[in-house]
């Protein structure tokens, strides 16, 4: 999805496409919040930099998934696609490892060595989504689903998903 939205480059069209497609592949409510949360606060954040285009994105949709969000704007900031993508997929993964670092027994010097130890793995994911078409999205983890479905219903969570 944030590959497309990069090469969308500014198409408000293609771009709110994209964003119904993103929320269409949230697998549960908890996912969609998720997603939503994170690319209007991404959005409110941009607007700093004065592009009228996440505003007129989500004037046109409503809600803004976050790879979209984030995709739209670096396209039409210039940008790299690979760019982006490295520092959104270095991100999600900093972002698990941190909860990691909380929840575990695992001190920050061994969070940034598993960091380290992934970027092959990123490195991997980024090249493989050069050519990926809107048919390659989605997924296959009803496991992963299932505990996000069941994850929204707890009282009492550490983090929203």
């Amino acid at each position: 999805m944030l590959r497309h939205a990069h090469a969308a480059q500014g198409d408000l069209k293609t771009l709110a496409s994209l964003a119904e497609l993103a929320l269409a592949t949230c697998p549960t409510l908890e996912r969609r919040g998720e997603s939503v949360g994170q690319g209007n606060a991404f959005g409110l954040a941009a607007r700093a930099w004065n592009l009228e285009l996440l505003p007129a994105l989500t004037k046109r949709c409503g809600d803004l998934p976050y790879p979209v969000a984030v995709g739209a704007l670096a396209g039409v900031s210039g940008i790299s696609a690979d760019d982006v993508a490295t520092a959104y997929l270095h991100n999600f993964a900093a972002n698990l490892i941190s909860a990691a670092v909380r929840l575990v027994p695992l001190g920050q010097t061994a969070g940034l060595a598993v960091l380290e130890g992934l970027e092959p793995v990123l490195q991997a994911v980024i090249h493989s989504t050069r050519d990926a078409t809107l048919d390659d999205v989605g997924g296959f983890c009803f496991r992963a689903d299932i505990a996000s479905a069941r994850h929204e219903t707890q009282h009492t969570r550490l983090f929203r998903s």
